[in-house]
């Protein structure tokens, strides 16, 4: 199975996370690798997930994934 890259224009990074946004209630959602296919959701990579920032008077909720 092909890794899913980054969704960052020029980022050739393996994607770890996926961001949705709701811009009714100015939030973006950032959590673990989401279903494929979702054309409303961006994958990232590691870095990008970690720079990520929304415009001023938004929202970001962080779903941590639980470690064993």
């Amino acid at each position: 199975m092909r890794a899913r890259v980054c969704s960052k224009v020029g980022c050739a990074r393996e994607a770890v996370s996926t961001l949705t946004y709701d811009y009714a209630d100015q939030m973006a959602a950032i959590g673990p690798l989401g279903a494929a296919g979702d054309p409303h959701a961006h994958d990232l990579c590691a870095m990008h997930t970690e720079r990520l920032s929304v415009p001023r008077g938004w929202v970001v909720v962080r779903h941590e994934t639980l470690q064993t």
